[in-house]
């Protein structure tokens, strides 16, 4: 360590000596040299015949590299002393006949930067601290450094990946290739970003021959969620599994395996380790952008067990909450390439990737190219939701304790006002709930028309608590048993991985309740509505949101969870009962908190490692307080998860942490001074780090959220008196705008395609062959139709004429029955829109009519069954041939041969009046 009387200069060295030591360096004067001591030895003052070198890098006997040492003070100016630094390295060394030294540092001892000279261009970057001797001495025994072997990239096999992954991964791949050491992938949700990233470290792994490579999250779900995408991802050049391949490790603890090509971690664990500390799993849980970031936080130091270049790459899922405060100095501290993924990126993610943006695909090009599906929304608004209510004094109401909900009578002292924001929270009011599910399920045949079954939905709630009371409700208004509607929390006493693994892939639940657990980066793809029934602030958590409906999933496999659906997952619906949609958001979460952190917060950040005396004393006075107010039950379940501490002892060493007298004494006590002695300030140091360390040690993910929880009020008040009503429901302004542009597209491509789809040309242009119209020609206009506009779907046509038009057409059997009765809209033939079935139907009637009117012989019933079975094929085949008589439905009941014994030789003359008749 540097001493306070030592020149700039002398200090700078010091400086410099520590870091080398600790990155695994034997450090020499020239009085001293003796270069086999050890595989890495870094000479001082080296003789070269262009001047003495400050250090001369050795790596098993032979010089590798030069160390340019500079004063703190002359930290903005390294790049300028860059050519002296090149200058010794290509220099010869005293005694020694050497070629030019790859590996070349300046340094102050505070910044450092290197330059390996056997890059294709060689260019300065900032490093932590300085490599290890272990490293240079590998990366000699190669003959390309990385930055080589990134040129040497075969080209991509594009096999199963979307044109935006493939535009994604080649400009990432050029980014490498030009050194560019960030690097921001924004690719809308649902568009593969993971299946992307996933490609990169393969091709990085085997074609650039990558040493290792950290996927860094930032919640426990989103870690084990990219584990199976590394465990059932397979090369398009290759058969094997990725894990087959290559080793993948999700860090659990603090032991990292070294012949791990891919590990896997939350940037919370990644923190602890370089810290050298173990982490409470609960941590992982919560994303970390909703922590406090402390304003001092215990930086990150110098890790022998993990050095700077452990990583050649990290790529940062989710990098738009994870890159900022306390979080960036562990990105710093690597000496890697940043890969950023996120589809919310907002000016500060730009920033921190220096504006190097390899993609841009939004949800908006996502929905155009059939990646993502769109969304409409649904409002429903309630007087007690916008304006609150009033209790009158004397009033008897129930009163809920938050933790345990045992409820009790009593009579309100003076009036209660209370406004929607304090809804849930302080006061709950069931018909303001009841009156939400109530309307949402008596609406779901307009949201959802043609639907059997509530389709798969997803109810964001404020807290806990309040997903409780939702659930109990809509139970209760739908009629349904506990399996229909389950919550999917952090603090769910059921497995919420099992749960949200049924929501995923079962029939039930059919509603999940959630707080933030599926909030964001969680996938369930059948998912087709959210509930909002809480307001959220930043706009790049309500895009993260909104993100979990934007899933594509065919229809097959839509089925398997909702049996009555008749397409695909053409679009998802927001239903608004909180004013979500409308409310002010803002860009981001703000990165300096202010006074009146809450509490949890604080918690948090103490845990986490902040350092700054404001947090511990405001922690502790609040800590105090509580003391005051515990029940005796309540102290006791605190005592039995820390240990035996109450809430009392625990501010007492928060304060301990800062007080002088205490850091004192500790440091005489642990040096084995006397009572008048003065400690160093290095023993000072030490003693208040290990104070702090107690102080911290005391929090956990357990003890935070009952010490949350039980600081808040300990009741609500349960207002019975006041009967909520719905003011307003329907779809919003802007739902019936893009139902009149959706309707304008639909016609548009129709009247473009018109003369180059037989089908199309055949309603446009050739009414009396409409009797030719088969099967395989409406496939094909559906086929044209999904490729080329996936927006325009049948179905989600057939809802914006709804919309727009005000009433209902009734429910077409299949995409492809809707797709006719759309086209025979556009075109003229009918007048308002009728399911394809409806409209057989009719035209049936009107032609046996027609065939036994007057004297005509009249068909018999045995001739009328199969006439209808004709007309059941040709709403759903829309043409019968005699071929088809052979096959089902007809083959059961006696096939081509049956119909002629009942028709004769009027039978093809029958045949074809009704593919006439019934399509016209």
């Amino acid at each position: 360590m540097a001493e306070p009387n030592q020149n700039p200069e002398q200090q700078a060295r010091d400086r410099i000596d520590d870091r080398l030591r600790q990155a695994g360096w034997e450090v020499q004067g020239k009085t001293e040299t003796n270069i086999t001591v050890a595989l890495g030895v870094a000479l001082k003052e080296y003789s070269t015949d262009v001047g003495p070198a400050d250090y001369v890098l050795f790596v098993d006997r032979k010089p590798v590299g030069i160390i340019e040492a500079k004063r703190e003070d002359e930290g903005h100016r390294l790049t300028l002393v860059e050519e002296q630094s090149q200058g010794y390295a290509t220099a010869k060394l005293k005694y020694i006949n050497n070629a030019p030294l790859p590996f070349v540092y300046e340094s102050t001892g505070v910044l450092t930067r290197f330059t390996d000279r056997r890059d294709p261009k060689p260019r300065s970057r900032p490093v932590f601290s300085f490599h290890r001797p272990e490293t240079l001495q590998a990366w000699l025994r190669t003959d390309r450094p990385l930055r080589t072997r990134l040129l040497d990239f075969p080209a991509l096999d594009t096999t199963g990946l979307r044109e935006c992954q493939t535009r994604a991964i080649q400009n990432l791949e050029h980014s490498f290739q030009e050194n560019r050491p960030r690097a921001l992938l924004q690719m809308a949700t649902g568009s593969g970003k993971t299946v992307t990233a996933i490609t990169s470290v393969y091709r990085l792994l085997k074609f650039a021959k990558a040493k290792r490579v950290l996927f860094l999250v930032d919640t426990k779900g989103l870690a084990e969620q990219a584990e199976q995408e590394f465990m059932t991802f397979t090369p398009v050049d290759d058969n094997r599994k990725f894990t087959e391949l290559y080793n993948v490790q999700r860090l659990k603890s603090r032991y990292m395996a070294t012949d791990s090509q891919v590990c896997i971690s939350t940037i919370q664990r990644l923190y602890s380790i370089l810290k050298g500390e173990d982490l409470d799993e609960t941590v992982e849980e919560r994303n970390p952008n909703e922590m406090m970031q402390p304003k001092a936080p215990m930086p990150v130091v110098y890790n022998p067990s993990i050095p700077i270049e452990f990583f050649d790459f990290i790529v940062i899922d989710e990098c738009h909450r994870s890159i900022y405060s306390l979080w960036k100095q562990v990105l710093d501290y690597f000496d890697s390439f940043l890969i950023g993924l996120t589809a919310t990126p907002d000016q500060r993610t730009f920033a921190f990737f220096n504006e190097n943006v390899v993609s841009e695909y939004t949800h908006e090009e996502a929905v155009t190219d059939g990646v993502n599906v769109g969304f409409d929304v649904y409002t429903i608004e309630t007087e007690i939701t916008q304006k609150g209510s009033r209790l009158v004094a004397r009033e008897f109401v129930d009163k809920r304790d938050k933790l345990t909900r045992k409820r009790r009578w009593e009579q309100l002292d003076e009036d209660l006002t209370y406004s929607g924001k304090q809804l849930d929270r302080d006061v709950v009011n069931p018909s303001q709930i009841r009156n939400i599910i109530r309307t949402f399920r008596d609406k779901l045949p307009e949201i959802f028309p043609h639907r059997k079954e509530v389709p798969k939905t997803l109810i964001f709630a404020k807290t806990d608590s309040h997903a409780d009371d939702i659930i109990q409700m809509v139970r209760e208004e739908f009629g349904e048993g506990n399996a229909f509607c389950k919550k999917v929390t952090y603090q769910s006493k059921e497995d919420p991985k099992s749960v949200l693994a049924q929501f995923r892939n079962d029939y039930y639940p059919r509603i999940a309740v959630t707080v933030d657990m599926i909030a964001t980066g969680t996938d369930v793809k059948p998912l087709e509505c959210l509930l909002f029934m809480r307001d959220v602030k930043s706009r790049n958590y309500f895009e993260q949101m909104k993100g979990r409906g934007t899933r594509t999933l065919g229809e097959d496999d839509l089925k398997k969870v909702s049996p009555s659906v008749i397409s695909r997952k053409t679009h998802f619906v927001i239903v608004d009962a909180v004013g979500v949609t409308k409310s002010l958001k803002t860009n981001s979460r703000s990165l300096e908190r202010k006074k009146g952190v809450p509490l949890k917060d604080l918690m948090m950040g103490v845990m986490m490692g902040a350092q700054d005396e404001d947090a511990f004393i405001s922690l502790a006075g609040r800590l105090a307080r509580l003391e005051q107010q515990l029940e005796p039950r309540e102290r006791e379940r605190l005592g039995q998860m820390t240990g035996g501490l109450s809430a009392g002892q625990i501010a007492k060493a928060l304060l301990n942490a800062y007080d002088t007298d205490t850091i004192a004494d500790k440091a005489r006590l642990d040096g084995g001074l006397a009572s008048t002695a003065e400690p160093s300030p290095g023993a000072i140091a030490n003693a208040q780090q290990d104070l702090i360390r107690v102080a911290a040690s005391a929090f956990t993910g357990e003890v935070i959220d009952f010490i949350e929880n039980v600081r808040r009020v300990h009741e609500q008040i349960i207002d019975t008196v006041n009967l909520d009503r719905v003011t307003a429901v329907g779809w919003d302004a802007q739902a019936r705008d893009r139902a009149m542009h959706l309707i304008q597209d639909f016609t548009s491509f129709m009247e473009r395609h018109k003369d180059e789809i037989t089908a199309l040309k055949i309603y446009y242009n050739q009414p009396y062959q409409r009797r030719d119209l088969t099967f395989q020609m409406i496939r094909e206009v559906l086929t044209i139709l999904k490729t080329e506009k996936p927006t325009l779907a049948p179905l989600s046509v057939w809802q914006a004429y709804e919309l727009v038009e005000g009433k209902k057409a009734g429910t077409p059997i299949s995409e492809l029955t809707a797709l006719v009765a759309l086209i025979r809209k556009v075109v003229g033939i009918d007048q308002e829109l009728t399911p394809y079935e409806g409209t057989v139907n009719r035209n049936f009637q009107q032609w046996v009519f027609q065939k036994q009117a007057g004297a005509a012989p009249k068909f018999t019933e045995a001739q009328m069954e199969w006439l209808r079975m004709v007309k059941e094929h040709m709403i759903s085949s829309f043409h019968v041939e005699r071929d088809d008589l052979d096959y089902a439905p007809f083959d059961a009941q006696g096939g081509l041969a049956k119909m002629y014994q009942l028709f004769g030789d009027e039978m093809d003359g029958l045949i074809d009046e009704m593919n006439e008749a019934l399509a016209a």
